[in-house]
Order: C-alpha cells, then sequence, then structure tokens
C-alpha cells in the first residue's frame, strides 16, 4: 500500500510540473523566420487548455516571473542570464500548464500595453531589427 501510495504522490509532481511545448516553438519560429508576419496569434498555436499567458523580456529572474505569474514557477531556461531568448509561460486556473521559449532571430517581442495574454485577447507583436 505505500508504495502505491509513493507511486500516486510522484505521479501528481510529474503532472503539475512546468511542460516546455517544443511544438509551440517550432510553430512561432516558423512565423518570425517569415520577415512579411508583425504578429503571432497564441491561440492558434496550441491545444493545450489556457486561460492567461505572460511574455518573459530577456534577464527576467525567476522572482519576477513568479510575482508576476502569483505562483511558482522552476525555470529551466535560465532566461535571466539570456538575452536571445522570450519566455511565454502559460497559466490555467492559476496553475504554469505549459512554457515556450521564443528565440529573438534579431527581434523583439511584445504583448503591448497588455500585463499578459487571454485566449480571446492572444496577439504578440513582432519588431524586427
Amino acid at each position: 500500500m505505500k508504495k502505491i501510495t509513493v507511486l500516486i504522490l510522484l505521479l501528481l509532481v510529474l503532472v503539475g510540473c512546468n511542460q516546455r511545448n517544443a511544438d509551440l516553438e517550432d510553430s512561432i519560429h516558423s512565423i518570425v523566420k517569415d520577415e512579411n508576419k508583425s504578429e503571432i496569434k497564441i491561440q492558434s498555436l496550441t491545444n493545450e487548455d489556457w486561460d492567461k499567458a505572460f511574455l518573459f523580456t530577456p534577464y527576467s529572474t525567476e522572482k519576477g516571473i513568479e510575482e508576476q505569474l502569483g505562483t511558482k514557477f522552476n525555470d529551466k531556461s535560465n532566461i535571466f542570464l539570456r538575452d536571445d531568448i522570450y519566455l511565454l509561460v502559460f497559466l490555467y486556473e492559476d496553475k504554469v500548464v505549459q512554457y515556450a521559449e521564443i528565440k529573438r532571430h534579431g527581434s523583439d517581442f511584445s504583448t503591448g500595453n497588455k500585463n499578459y495574454l487571454t485566449p480571446s485577447d492572444d496577439l504578440i507583436l513582432i519588431e524586427r531589427h
């Protein structure tokens, strides 16, 4: 019985872990490579349920990310040391469900004056250099 309890707890921990979405990263990368594109509509690129998405700039600290998200986040990207990516973190019911590292490729990204994105307001602007 003890082994089953430990196994169940382990599965719950794994399910709650931050999940990097490589397919989403590839989709975003394809859009950014197309110099005719100036925006990214996130909702059409992901199949996961989410209700908020936050875009973090290079050099964002894990503490700052957690404060903005309002929840714990294990930053495996080490964005606080990097200027080559943005980090897109998705929440569902106030829990992190997935994240994506967005490579800059000579571009910057913005959500305009919004603090976060929603499925109905999901536009990321691309500013090319």
